[in-house]
């Protein structure tokens, strides 16, 4: 690739679960860190997501377990039942490593649409006041899905 994803970009590990409190019970058990807040959003549709070319709307249950101290965080994600890329996810595999992400910097769209001509297809894009993230459907070319960001 010309805009080669950095390594030194890893920012995140981003997990799919069934069960997000027991799911984050065991996470602080192990690293003996309390427990972080859990945000609760409700189905919406959100006219600054899209999900396979659609408008999002999905409700989610989301947490950060945060190892800035190491470079990066632990995302946790419990989707409801309605469609999105978690709910995509959990349903084909159930709980895993539905993405890693990764910070581009100003070669976001340069990534972002070098991996599009290479066959990858953006599955979620979705933006927020000050950045925004990409989730690329790369699972079966590299067993995990990519977050492309600008910033953190």
């Amino acid at each position: 690739m010309q805009n080669a994803i950095p390594l030194n970009g890893f920012i995140q590990i981003a997990l799919v679960v069934s069960d997000m409190d027991s799911t984050l019970d065991a996470w602080c058990q192990l690293f003996q860190v309390p427990k972080p807040e859990i945000r609760i959003t409700k189905p919406s549709p959100n006219p600054n997501e899209t999900y396979r070319g659609e408008v999002a709307c999905y409700g989610l249950k989301f947490a950060v377990i945060d190892c800035r101290d190491r470079g990066f965080c632990i995302e946790v994600h419990e989707p409801d039942e309605n469609p999105s890329t978690f709910r995509e996810f959990l349903d084909k595999h159930g709980n895993g490593v539905h993405h890693v992400g990764f910070q581009v910097g100003e070669a976001r769209d340069s990534v972002v649409g070098e991996l599009e001509s290479l066959g990858y297809v953006m599955r979620t894009i979705g933006m927020y006041p000050g950045g925004s993230w990409t989730i690329v459907d790369s699972e079966d070319k590299l067993g995990v899905n990519l977050n492309i960001k600008p910033h953190p």
